[in-house]
């Protein structure tokens, strides 16, 4: 098949249709390929692993916010890894993000309250910036 001209968008066939497309990452019972990896990496007792498995999703966050909120929600052991769990969603900047955001903005726990706030100002939806003002109203953030 000939390149589209520029400007122009590739034609589809039935051929192209079902090829695999780069932009799209492999999905193994609905969790792509790419967030198991992410998540094992962040999961190692070794730091540089870690920081390779933030930086693995970073750029991904909102193609993995279902997963990401999941793995939130279930984790309950590794503090680093809430807060970093809780970065990707807020970098996500999904409004599916909204209510996980919005709870651990009233978490006693001070690093997942600042994750959250950053998150809602990444948001940046009316929602997010009326859930910032309570909250800084009340005293929970600065």
């Amino acid at each position: 098949m000939a390149a589209p001209a520029h400007g122009t968008a590739p034609k589809i066939t039935a051929d192209t249709a079902s090829a695999p497309d780069s932009a799209q990452p492999a999905s193994l019972n609905g969790v792509t390929i790419r967030f198991q990896q992410a998540m094992q990496l962040m999961r190692r007792h070794d730091p540089q692993a870690k920081e390779d498995g933030f930086h693995l999703l970073l750029p991904h966050a909102a193609d993995h916010i279902d997963e990401l909120i999941a793995e939130f929600a279930q984790e309950r052991h590794d503090h680093g890894l809430r807060c970093w769990l809780l970065e990707l969603i807020g970098e996500a900047r999904s409004s599916q993000a909204l209510p996980v955001l919005t709870e651990q903005l009233h978490s006693g726990d001070e690093s997942l309250r600042s994750w959250a706030a950053k998150g809602l100002e990444q948001l940046d939806t009316k929602q997010a910036r009326q859930e910032l003002w309570k909250a800084r109203a009340n005293g929970l953030i600065d």
